[in-house]
């Protein structure tokens, strides 16, 4: 090779090299991912990573065991009520339900109120003083049921807007620690350098992702779970309206839910 050859080829080369080392520097800078911004934070920026981390743990589960219960509950209840309104007596439906069927809102408020009548069936030559009496125990028979149901569908959702109001300022909390941590470096290092500010600003805007990411699935959830209770529990008033008059009355006053 020449001499003019092996001036013109080192260019080449030093523009190779050139290439390689940004293709270093490119996977370098890739290692500095999420993980890396929480390693290289204090215990305090950890100790926030792991509430926020158990706070979506949290919310995830409730989200799941609530929305498959809530989806068992109304398929349950569906069927009973096809069960309950297609029976020809009260003695068939007081015996499927002793047959351990009482697995959702419905049919524990149908077994109860019928616990109730038989209570009265068995004091029906009393005064008409002491049968209004008995009217008025089935009612808060089922207003009890009601109630006792109510708590169980709401059971968790403190938790879910607990988390949904505080993961945002939790998130807050890391992103001004990480604030503070830059703020910090520059004033050690004497100058704006992006090596002295990269990872606690990485930080704080990691902290402040998550703190969002925590919040959203939490507050949409406890949205759909409060609707979905409203409706729930609205088919089961209804519903213990149209029993109370049937089993009062003898009459049906509609099919309820």
């Amino acid at each position: 090779m020449s001499e003019f050859e092996s001036l013109e080829a080192t260019p080449e080369r030093a523009a190779l090299n050139g290439q390689e080392e940004m293709a270093l520097d490119s996977v370098q800078n890739a290692d500095m991912g999420f993980l890396h911004f929480v390693e290289q934070s204090d215990w305090v920026g950890q100790s926030l990573f792991v509430v926020l981390l158990v706070m979506s743990v949290i919310t995830w589960y409730l989200v799941i065991f609530k929305g498959l219960n809530h989806l068992r509950l109304k398929r349950h209840a569906r069927r009973f009520l096809d069960d309950f309104w297609s029976a020809t007596s009260l003695d068939q439906v007081e015996n499927k339900l002793a047959q351990n069927n009482i697995k959702d809102s419905f049919s524990a408020l149908a077994y109860q109120a019928l616990n109730a009548r038989a209570q009265q069936v068995e004091h029906a030559n009393k005064s008409l003083a002491e049968q209004a009496g008995n009217e008025t125990f089935i009612m808060r028979i089922m207003r009890k049921s009601i109630a006792e149901e109510t708590a169980k569908l709401e059971n968790g959702l403190t938790v879910l807007a607990s988390i949904a109001s505080t993961a945002p300022f939790v998130g807050l909390f890391g992103t001004v620690w990480g604030v503070y941590h830059a703020l910090v470096n520059i004033g050690l290092g004497g100058d704006v350098a992006l090596s002295n500010i990269a990872g606690p600003v990485g930080e704080a805007l990691i902290m402040t992702g998550l703190g969002l990411a925590v919040a959203i699935p939490a507050v949409i959830a406890y949205n759909a779970f409060i609707r979905s209770n409203r409706v729930y529990l609205a088919r089961l008033d209804a519903f213990a309206h149209d029993l109370y008059t049937f089993l009062t009355m003898g009459t049906k006053n509609g099919k309820g839910a």
